[in-house]
Order: C-alpha cells, then sequence, then structure tokens
C-alpha cells in the first residue's frame, strides 16, 4: 500500500499551489511584521515531530538536510479574496475532555488570530475559524494525526451550511455576476462558476453566504418563482450543496472494523475468471450499468431535443411578444395622435369662433361709429340750415327796416318783412296779403282805408276771427282781460302789452 505523505510534503505542496496563484507577488519581504521563520528542526515550527522525523531520516541516508522555510504570513491572501470566511472553518475532532480554550487556542496562535473558537468538551469537539483558506489548509496539514495529552487529533474542514448549489445557469453568466445577482438575499462570501478543463461553463455554480437564514431565503424563493439572470427567460434552479471531500478521502484508519470488513476484506482485488460464478454475476452488474448508461443518454437526448424545441417556440414567441408589443403601442400612438388632432380641431374651432366674434364685435363697432358719424353729419347739416334760414330773415328785416326809415314810415316793433309788405300795400290801395297764422276773408278792395295810425293793426282784424290767438298780437289789456280785435282797445295797444305775463308767455320781442 502507498505510504501517506508527510506533513511536509503537504505544507510544500500547499505553499506551491498557493505561489503559482498569487499572481507572482513577492514572497520573500523581510520587511513584513508578520513574517515568520520556520525551520524543520528540532520539533518546533509547523510539522512538528513528523517533519523532524522526516529531517532525522534524510540524514541517515546521507542526503543533505533541506534549508528551512520562509514564510511570510501577510502572502496568504489572494487579491480580493475575503477573510474569515465559512471556507476558513476548521473542525477539530477526538479532543481531550479537558482541553482549554486558551489551550486549544494556543495550538493555533502560529496561523494567525482566530475569530471563532468554539469547543464541546462533553463529545470532544471544537471549531475555529481563521482568516484565509490557505492558512486553515497550512493548519489543517500540519496538525491533522498529531498527538494533544495522548489523543490523535483530526482536522477538517468544517460543513458549509450556507452553500448553495446553483444549475441551469445560462451561457454567459461569471462569478462576478454570479455575485451580484444572489446578493440581493444576503451577504455572499464566495461565488464560483463551475467550468471544464477548457475553461467552458458547465452550466452549474457555487453560492456560498455568510449566514444560512440567507441562503434558506435564496433557496425557497428560487424553488417558488422563476430567477432569470439575463435576457434569456431560462430560470436557473438552486439546491443544497452536497458536502464532498475529494482530497483526504476514506483513509483506513477511519473505516469501521465490524463482521461486514472483515468479510468483505477476505479476497484481495482481482479479476474474475471466465465461466466462473463471479465472472457471470459481474458481466450481468457491466449489463445492467450499461443499460443505465444508454437510458441515461436517451434520457439526456431527449431533454436536449426538448430543450432545442422549447428554445425555437421561444424564439417565436418572444417575436409573436415583440410584434404584438409593436402593434400595442403603434395602436397607442395612433390613439394619441388622433387625440391630438382631436384637440388640435376644436382648438381651431375655438380660434375660429373667437375670430368670428371679434369679427363681429369690430363691425358692430363700426356701424355703431358710422351710425355716430352719420348722426352728426346730419346734426351739423341741420344746425347750418336752421343757421342759413335765420340769417336770411334777419338781413330781410333789417332791410325792411332800413326801407321804412328811408320811406318816413315808422315800422312798428314785431313786425315780420311780410307784415311790413302788407302794411305797405295796404297803404298803397293794393291788396293785402294775408298774415302768416291767420283766417282772413277776402277783403273788399272797394272799402274805405282803415282810420287810424299807420302803426295800428287794432282794426285790420277780421271781426268773425273766432277770437284765434297770435303769438305775435295777444288779446286782452294789461289786466289780462280778453278784448275783440275790432273793438275800442283799452289802455296799451293790443299786441304790445310790454310786461304783460298772460296765458302765452310774454310779448317780448325776439333777438337774432
Amino acid at each position: 500500500m502507498p505510504t501517506r505523505p508527510s506533513a511536509r510534503t503537504k505544507i510544500v505542496r500547499i505553499m506551491q499551489d498557493h505561489i503559482q496563484k498569487s499572481s507572482g507577488r513577492n514572497r520573500n519581504d523581510n520587511s513584513s511584521p508578520r513574517k515568520r521563520e520556520y525551520r524543520q528542526d528540532g520539533g518546533s515550527g509547523p510539522g512538528g515531530s513528523a517533519a523532524n522525523n522526516h529531517h532525522h531520516q534524510a540524514s541517515r541516508r546521507g542526503e543533505p538536510p533541506e534549508p528551512g522555510i520562509t514564510v511570510d504570513m501577510t502572502n496568504f491572501r489572494k487579491p480580493g479574496e475575503k477573510t474569515y470566511t465559512q471556507r476558513c472553518r476548521l473542525f477539530v475532532g477526538n479532543l481531550p475532555n479537558d482541553v482549554s480554550d486558551v489551550e486549544f487556542k494556543k495550538m493555533f496562535d502560529k496561523y494567525g488570530e482566530p475569530s471563532e473558537i468554539f469547543i464541546n468538551k462533553d463529545k470532544g469537539f471544537g471549531f475555529i475559524r481563521l482568516e484565509t483558506r490557505t492558512l486553515a489548509e497550512i493548519a489543517k496539514a500540519e496538525l491533522d494525526d498529531t498527538t494533544l495529552r495522548g489523543r490523535q487529533i483530526r482536522i477538517r474542514f468544517a460543513t458549509h451550511g450556507a452553500a448553495l448549489t446553483v444549475k441551469n445557469l445560462p451561457q454567459f453568466v461569471s462569478n462576478e455576476l454570479l455575485d451580484e445577482a444572489f446578493s440581493i438575499f444576503g451577504p455572499v462570501e464566495r461565488a464560483v462558476v463551475i467550468v471544464d478543463d477548457r475553461g467552458k461553463p458547465t452550466g452549474k455554480g457555487i453560492v456560498e453566504f455568510a449566514a444560512k437564514p440567507a441562503a434558506r431565503k435564496a433557496l425557497d424563493r428560487c424553488t417558488d418563482g422563476a430567477f432569470l439572470l439575463t435576457a434569456f427567460p431560462r430560470p436557473v434552479t438552486v439546491e443544497p450543496f452536497d458536502q464532498c471531500d475529494d482530497e483526504d478521502g476514506l483513509q483506513e484508519k477511519l473505516v469501521q472494523k465490524n463482521q461486514h470488513y472483515h468479510k468483505e476484506r477476505e479476497q484481495p482485488p482481482r479479476f474474475a475468471q471466465h465461466g466462473s460464478f463471479e465472472y457471470e454475476y459481474a458481466m450481468r452488474w457491466k449489463a445492467l450499468l450499461e443499460m443505465e448508461k444508454q437510458q441515461q443518454e436517451q434520457v439526456d437526448r431527449n431533454v436536449k431535443e426538448a430543450r432545442e424545441k422549447l428554445e425555437v417556440e421561444l424564439e417565436a414567441a418572444r417575436h409573436e411578444h415583440q410584434v404584438m408589443l409593436m402593434r400595442q403601442d403603434l395602436m397607442r400612438r395612433q390613439e394619441e395622435l388622433r387625440r391630438m388632432e382631436e384637440l388640435h380641431n376644436q382648438e381651431l374651432q375655438k380660434r375660429k369662433q373667437m375670430e368670428l366674434r371679434q369679427d363681429e364685435e369690430r363691425r358692430r363697432r363700426e356701424e355703431e361709429m358710422l351710425l355716430r358719424q352719420r348722426e352728426k353729419e346730419e346734426m351739423m347739416r341741420r344746425q347750418q340750415e336752421g343757421f342759413r334760414g335765420n340769417f336770411g330773415e334777419n338781413r330781410e328785416n333789417m332791410r325792411m327796416e332800413e326801407i321804412a326809415q328811408r320811406s318816413g314810415m315808422a315800422m312798428p316793433v314785431g313786425l315780420t318783412a311780410a307784415d311790413f309788405t302788407n302794411l305797405k300795400a295796404a297803404s298803397a290801395n293794393q291788396v293785402p296779403q294775408p298774415l302768416m297764422g291767420m283766417n282772413r276773408p277776402t277783403v273788399n278792395t272797394s272799402a274805405p282805408p282803415p282810420q287810424g295810425p299807420p302803426g295800428s293793426l287794432g282794426n285790420q282784424m277780421a271781426e268773425n276771427n273766432m277770437g284765434m290767438p297770435n303769438d305775435r298780437f295777444v288779446p286782452g289789456n294789461m289786466d289780462g282781460q280778453a278784448n275783440n280785435m275790432g273793438g275800442q282797445m283799452v289802455g296799451s295797444p293790443a299786441g304790445f302789452p310790454r310786461g304783460n305775463q298772460g296765458e302765452y308767455g310774454s310779448a317780448k320781442r325776439r333777438r337774432y
């Protein structure tokens, strides 16, 4: 049987792997305060007695001793690596029942400051969390199978209870996108997309949360709903992570030694002989496994065909959905355009109505202004015509007065030019013209001329004048008593009642 590799070999392998992944950083920086120098001699430092035994064996074989290993504790951290995560947690079993916290912590002092220490003294196990995964691997390689108070302790990585397996991942999902997607459920310590030996994604990934409630929430939400990571509508499936140890495996000392163990170990590994009982049943097992393989391949082909068919239907449905969305958007825009046209038409109609009202108002104002202008012109014309008529009459009266003065005839006050003409004609034995506003009978031309002064008109009135008043000759005396035009007048002459305010107002002469 192959011998178990020593702790020194494990440490060297871990450090070589870490150096290859450290992107060429300097590992021998002597200025670092956390730099430690471990020499594999004297039983001190990492490796303990196992490293010392290996050193003495090399000396007995005549080989030169290997130089001491210089370890810089600050270099055991990858760029961007999170510290004190669940992956840095170690399980320590087969502890003495009387071990104390101080003694347990002292075992891991050289691997940095731990953030969590838990000991179950009744069952003899404990947990400790170191800073980085590399330090935890070194501590596991050095302290596993070492002796503490007569007991050989066992160290393994603790089970990650907040880890999930994500399947059915799209092709273009990276570690960063997976971390960002599952961060909505809680703090994520690590998210990795599993790839094959060529770097091609396998469609699976691992998400490790900092606490179990976040992992439980992500598992429930993704199981009940459809969680999409990209534009392609294929949801991911989430399952609890299957914890497995593919590094240490099952060691012989850990196998349970019972009756079945001894029965199975009676015969060593071998090939079955043709025609034997073992060969016949071994071939039947191989046939069953081959049938299982074929059925699994058929199932895989069916699933692949169904997946391709679903993808084709998905593309067709997506195209139809996009066409429907475009049609709905077109209908919505047409409806908006129609509504805008209606609003525009309503606005135009309002503007037209407003313009019509403004035109009507302007036309009404123009008509009113024109009517006022016409009324004003008519008034001015009437005023001008009245002024011309009065002016002509005044000029005629002035001319008649001048003629009367030249002829030596006194013209009574209050007579118009027409009255004066009648008076002049009567004095010349001519037929007088009837006065304005009087019903005068036909005058007999053969009658003797009237007696009295020239200015008196009292005998020229007809007796049958029926007593009609005249605005120029007011009947009655100064006391307002009525008189017949043909009778004898008492007092002041009739027709010139100065100062008499009778029924027809003052008989004062009008002035022009």
